[in-house]
């Protein structure tokens, strides 16, 4: 009787959850709310197009002419370095003593030279009395300009040493911070072209920012229109920009947004505009939404060939 019962009780009871585990997997899910709205466009015709911060050198990645193991690191993440400040050297050991070696043959060829000129000069007087031949007075002259030129070369292999020393210590190019520091006491820094950099350097007072500008829209774009940029993920981050150049070239879009109407093979004009940091917390590496004033009324007054080189738009 107990079993009569009790298993279709169980199939119910199996049924019941099944139902309710279903109708909860498809629960709608409300999308969570955007930290910050997207930006509005400040004017009533303009140009967009997304930037890139970077640094107003462009970002250097210092590498190093000399291969071998670092020994010591004079910066950190973040230090404000001049041009000609060191940044790391190479174990520099091997070189050092053959400096010691190369200033030790200098002293030595001063000394030959030194003695060679003493006995021109005693062979010239003993010439002069007879005692010591033509022949071996120049002979001691040719001794003299040989010790000379042997000191010349001494120094001059000296000079190349202290050369290589100095070339074991890389240092900072320009003015600028440190951004990317990716070496360590006791690795290996090799030479050319690397996937990483060892320190990535550049400077960031004024921060520039490369901006992206459809090439169908290139032409809109002025040198002296205004325009400003707003942080990527957040509106209320914003500042004016200022042009510094365009870089004639037309270049192939790279950073693709993934909408379906984009075509891959758009090319893009990249403008350069600079801004001031000051307290923002804007890093090199960000994006941002620019916007370009495009006013038909301010490309007319703009444009070298007359208002009406300017189609209406």
């Amino acid at each position: 009787m107990f079993r009569k019962y009790i298993l279709p009780l169980i199939a119910l009871l199996g049924v019941a959850l099944a139902v309710f585990i279903a109708l909860r997997g498809h629960k709608t899910v409300l999308p969570a709310a955007p930290v910050s709205a997207a930006p509005q466009p400040p004017y009533r015709s303009f140009v967009a197009g997304t930037g890139i911060i970077e640094a107003n050198t462009e970002n250097i990645s210092v590498g190093t002419q000399i291969p071998g193991v670092v020994s010591k690191i004079y910066v950190h993440i973040g230090s404000q370095v001049k041009a000609g400040d060191p940044l790391f050297t190479i174990d520099d050991r091997a070189q050092r003593a053959l400096v010691a070696v190369k200033t030790a043959a200098v002293q030595v060829a001063e000394a030959q030279l030194a003695h060679a000129k003493y006995e021109l000069r005693l062979g010239e007087g003993l010439t002069e009395k007879r005692v010591l031949s033509l022949e071996d007075r120049e002979t001691r002259r040719y001794n003299a300009q040989a010790a000379e030129a042997q000191l010349a070369q001494a120094r001059a292999e000296l000079e190349s040493a202290r050369t290589d020393l100095d070339r074991l210590t890389v240092r900072a190019p320009v003015d600028g911070q440190v951004m990317q520091l990716k070496t360590h006491l006791g690795e290996f820094a090799p030479t050319g072209v690397l996937y990483q950099s060892l320190i990535l350097l550049g400077g960031v007072q004024p921060m520039h920012v490369r901006v992206n500008v459809d090439e169908n829209d290139a032409w809109r774009a002025r040198a002296t229109a205004d325009a400003i940029g707003f942080l990527r993920g957040n509106n209320q981050i914003k500042t004016p920009l200022h042009f510094v150049c365009f870089e004639p070239y037309v270049v192939p879009k790279v950073s693709l947004t993934g909408d379906s109407t984009e075509r891959v093979d758009t090319r893009v004009l990249q403008i350069i505009y600079s801004f001031e940091r000051g307290n923002l917390p804007i890093y090199v590496g960000q994006q941002m939404d620019v916007y370009i004033d495009a006013s038909l009324e301010k490309n007319r007054e703009l444009s070298p060939f007359g208002a009406a080189s300017l189609p209406s738009r």
